[in-house]
């Protein structure tokens, strides 16, 4: 018998995997900001402490999309 003559079954589950993206590592440089700031400019803390929550709230709503983009029995 050839592979043709055989059923082939179904595709199991689809996976899904993120984009690519900047966030993790801007997050990770807004984290080092904070620790460096606390020895050299509070400013730099300031800073590393902005970036962070706004890459933070980016990631999340990101990662809320692409939940939302899944199948639904997928939920």
């Amino acid at each position: 018998m050839s592979i043709e003559e055989h059923d082939v079954p179904p595709v199991g589950e689809e996976i899904h995997l993120p984009g690519p993206s900047l966030l993790p590592l801007l997050s990770a440089l807004a984290i080092t900001a904070m620790v460096i700031g606390t020895t050299i400019s509070w400013y730099l803390s300031i800073a590393g402490l902005i970036l962070f929550v706004v890459t933070t709230v980016r990631w999340i709503r990101d990662t809320s999309r692409d939940i939302d983009e899944l199948p639904e029995d997928h939920h």
